[in-house]
């Protein structure tokens, strides 16, 4: 399986440790590259974003509907084995959980960092309380899952995804970034295929950053603090930011903290 790997380097040595990126639901690692690859480089690492099989520029589209959680959790073996030294991994919403059940595997990394991340336990809990919360978007997603991204509109996008404030120009362009989604992860991910991990296992023990946005009505602030309370780890929720917090309008201000604690907790 050939996977695409977006990759940007500083004009120096890299520090360690790398980073690696994973992308979330319906979209690829293009969305890392709009600011966040290019803002690592410039402060001195090695910054890589990885598109899952079926995903981007990676192959495995033809089969894309029957790829499993497990599958995608094979492409990040993959590409961590290919790393010069053990990278922290940076997931987003569902590649939040892929990387948690990589953890299973016991991998040799520096760090885990999970924003706006499935929780432990799956979507199950998330997707009650959005339906209740917002039962209009939470139809919207359905009808996004069934039916993928062709029948959204860029409101619908503004609304699940990013904060008002958004220009309606960088929505435009961000949609480019969409495409449908393995219909079988998503049932994987709602609970039925659960984490394997004990707080005494080694991988437990590394660093680990939950990151959450105020905004969020896919993964509220609530299923944040869970999971980083799961993970007995530091925890920060982002105002006025929403779920898609890499391609927001104030994404320095996430960047910026997740910089400074790479550097404070990862390299100390």
């Amino acid at each position: 399986m050939k996977l695409n790997i977006v990759s940007r380097y500083p004009d120096t040595t890299p520090k360690f440790p790398p980073l690696l990126f994973l992308h979330g639901s319906f979209t690829d690692a293009r969305v890392w590259d709009e600011y966040f690859l290019k803002f690592y480089a410039k402060n001195g690492y090695a910054a890589h974003a990885l598109s899952l099989r079926g995903h981007g520029n990676s192959d495995g589209h033809e089969s894309l509907h029957s790829w499993r959680l497990a599958d995608y959790v094979n492409d990040l073996a993959q590409a961590t084995e290919n790393m010069p030294q053990p990278p922290v991994l940076i997931g987003h919403s569902m590649g939040g959980m892929v990387v948690q059940k990589y953890l299973e595997k016991s991998p040799t990394i520096s760090g885990v960092v999970l924003m706006a991340s499935v929780p432990p336990y799956g979507l199950l809990f998330s997707n009650l309380y959005m339906a209740m919360l917002h039962p209009f978007l939470f139809n919207q997603m359905v009808i996004l899952s069934v039916l993928g991204p062709d029948c959204s509109s860029t409101d619908m996008m503004r609304r699940l995804l990013f904060s008002s404030d958004i220009p309606t120009g960088n929505l435009h362009k961000f949609s480019r970034y969409t495409q449908s989604e393995s219909r079988a992860v998503s049932i994987d991910m709602m609970g039925l295929n659960p984490l394997r991990l004990d707080q005494k296992q080694k991988q437990m023990q590394i660093p680990f950053l939950v990151l959450g946005a105020q905004h969020d009505v896919l993964v509220s602030p609530t299923l944040v603090l869970g999971t980083a309370k799961f993970y007995n780890s530091e925890c920060h929720i982002f105002p006025n930011m929403a779920h898609a917090m890499m391609l927001e309008s104030n994404w320095q201000t996430v960047a910026a903290y997740l910089l400074s604690w790479i550097e404070r907790v990862v390299e100390a």
